[in-house]
């Protein structure tokens, strides 16, 4: 019996089982090795309808669309249309920021690295038109510049935007025809879906969300976030399968299964290579190649995106030197551990390839001078404060703004503890995952200048 065989046996007698214990309502995952794909699923789509999950289902995969984007820029510069390294400007004149200056140095490589600086969190709802990714870049001229261009790494959601962007300006079509045109075409998908419009037509999960930490997870109150985001992961949607086919073309130099040579090979090998290292994060990769995150684990390196929407979570990981791929597409409850149990086992046997433990706190690890750490930062996303008690313990509280508020999301406060230098973890957030926080830079006085968590919050002072 073949080592793949194997999982699959493994994964039919185990996967439901599996997401009965981490209560998740439905998921889909299919594995890549050896030129073959196998694929399970398990539980339901929708716990209030009952409708089963099946192998053909599409599930959301959010941000793991960001390499898709990556991907259509990337046709464009084989076409000798695009070049990473020239302004933004140079095809979106009307680009603007509230740093003008900062706007006008910004690089498409910055912008497909998480590197360009400005805060990324954008998620104003400007319609279902076709219009709707213009209109939104047309809305950042007041976001603010968190460092300069190309000085670290901050996840940047409205980079992609403006990325998508350019891809439409540069091909005179939607975003969602180029996906369709450029992409699901040429490899020939059959469960893919660019929104809501598509993905009735199949069988199609909906995210469900725990008001409480101890809840079971009930259906969300909304399917997707606001289609102005479709280039950096509100809506994209497919089954398993179908997104391994995307991942055997760039692990095929590029070609399609029929051989249609959807990117050159090495465009599709530039972009596994690092582009920006990572704070120490824990959970995110070591590194950011040009749309793909990069794990530094034992028996890679392994690349990958994550995914989350609407109560809705992706995970994606590629061993290039073993040419194994796993996809897993869930709709609740605590996928993150899901995603360990299983990965951990079908990466280890195909891939030789460890996945490493999530974080926890190490007393080892406290940290020498807490005044580092205390003040105030802020987003449009959230505000945080750190404040140290008389004990000297640090406590973080996060407050919720815009979207996420809207949601339901209220206010956090949970005890920061030593986990390695400048990064701490959070003591619990009620999923049983201590939460990262790194500590980084310097505001001129030896307190650090943000705290990352994979966006950079920046130190204000009120």
């Amino acid at each position: 019996m073949s080592k793949l065989s194997e999982i699959d046996t493994w994964l039919a007698e185990n996967f439901s089982a599996l997401l009965a214990e981490h209560q998740v309502p439905g998921a889909a995952i299919a594995v890549f090795s050896n030129g073959e794909v196998i694929d399970h699923a398990a539980g339901v789509l929708n716990k209030n309808t009952g409708v089963e999950s099946t192998v053909d289902s599409v599930f959301q995969i959010g941000s793991i669309t960001k390499v898709w984007t990556t991907t259509l820029a990337m046709q464009l510069v084989d076409e000798g249309r695009l070049d990473l390294d020239k302004p933004v400007r140079e095809y979106l004149p009307e680009f603007s920021l509230s740093d003008d200056e900062a706007a006008s140095r910004i690089t498409v490589r910055q912008l497909t690295c998480h590197t360009s600086g400005f805060e990324g969190d954008i998620f104003t709802d400007t319609g279902q038109g076709d219009d709707c990714v213009a209109k939104l870049v047309a809305t950042l001229s007041d976001v603010p510049q968190l460092f300069q261009p190309g000085e670290m790494f901050s996840y940047n959601n409205a980079g992609y935007c403006v990325l998508g962007r350019i891809v439409e300006v540069l091909r005179g079509k939607s975003y969602d025809d180029c996906l369709r045109d450029h992409l699901f075409t040429p490899l020939g998908l059959t469960h893919a879906a660019t929104g809501p419009y598509d993905a009735i037509r199949y069988r199609a999960a909906i995210g469900h969300l725990q008001p409480k930490p101890d809840d079971e997870p009930v259906a969300a109150p909304a399917w997707a976030l606001t289609r102005s985001n479709v280039p950096a992961g509100s809506h994209l949607a497919m089954r398993p399968r179908d997104l391994l086919t995307f991942v055997r073309m760039h692990l095929n130099e590029g070609r399609a299964d029929d051989g249609t040579q959807v990117l050159r090979p090495e465009t599709a090998r530039a972009m596994w290579e690092r582009q920006v290292e990572l704070p120490y994060l824990g959970l995110m990769g070591g590194a950011w190649g040009l749309g793909w995150m990069i794990f530094d684990w034992d028996g890679g390196p392994v690349i990958g995106h994550d995914g989350g929407t609407i109560g809705q979570s992706a995970f994606l990981r590629v061993v290039p030197g073993s040419n194994v791929a796993v996809a897993l597409l869930t709709n609740g409850g605590k996928p993150l551990h899901l995603y360990l149990d299983v990965f951990r086992k079908v990466l280890g046997d195909l891939a030789g390839v460890e996945v490493p433990a999530l974080p926890e706190p190490n007393a080892a690890e406290a940290p020498a001078d807490p005044s580092r750490y205390v003040g105030e930062y802020s987003s449009q996303v959230a505000d945080i404060v750190v404040t140290q008690d008389e004990e000297g313990g640090l406590w973080l509280e996060r407050t919720m703004k815009g979207t996420f508020a809207d949601l339901g999301s209220a206010p956090e406060k949970t005890r920061l503890l030593g986990y390695k230098g400048d990064t701490l973890v959070a003591e619990h957030d009620g999923l049983g995952l201590h939460m990262p926080h790194a500590f980084v830079g310097d505001d001129g006085t030896g307190r650090a200048l943000f705290v990352h968590t994979g966006r950079a919050d920046r130190r204000v002072t009120r």
